[in-house]
């Protein structure tokens, strides 16, 4: 999988005009920050974590953590991210694209509370140069999102 699985997936929904493709890397928060001139905290990241079936995906905002002991409490193990080999393994897409778009629906995906502090959020899209602005609604819809959860701390802005 890769942008081409993204793209198409948003074909398939008739969005594919939205899927933004840049020049430059966007594969970490600062850089899709940068790219697409919005302040970091809008990036939607999705982290990938091993679980004892399988592994999920977790949508989260550019500037949260996670919180290990939410974690635990909500998913019973500790929180242990995929290598990369991993990512691009079960899910499909590489470190820096990941995203929850064109991948196997037998993977759990969960929306961290962290997102709805913002109308609208920049996901990835299956690579590391490509993004898609949704409005929470959408990303939940598109995501085939199971819940929005609480996994994760933001720094306190002053």
């Amino acid at each position: 999988m890769s942008i081409e699985e993204g793209r198409k997936y948003f074909r398939d929904l008739g969005m594919e005009d939205r899927v933004i493709e840049f020049t430059v890397s966007s594969a970490t928060v600062e850089l899709a920050a940068k790219a697409l001139g919005v302040d970091g905290a809008r990036i939607a990241k999705t982290l990938s974590f091993k679980t004892p079936e399988n592994c999920i995906l977790i949508l989260a905002a550019g500037d949260a953590r996670i919180d290990n002991h939410k974690y635990k409490a909500k998913f019973h193990t500790k929180a242990k991210m995929l290598s990369p080999e991993e990512v691009l393994e079960k899910i499909g897409h590489p470190v820096g694209g990941v995203c929850p778009f064109g991948i196997s629906r037998e993977i759990p995906v969960y929306l961290d509370e962290s997102l709805k502090r913002f109308k609208t959020v920049f996901p990835a899209v299956g690579s590391p140069s490509s993004a898609i602005e949704l409005d929470l609604d959408e990303l939940y819809k598109y995501s085939n999102a199971l819940e929005w959860i609480d996994v994760c701390t933001v720094p306190e802005h002053n």
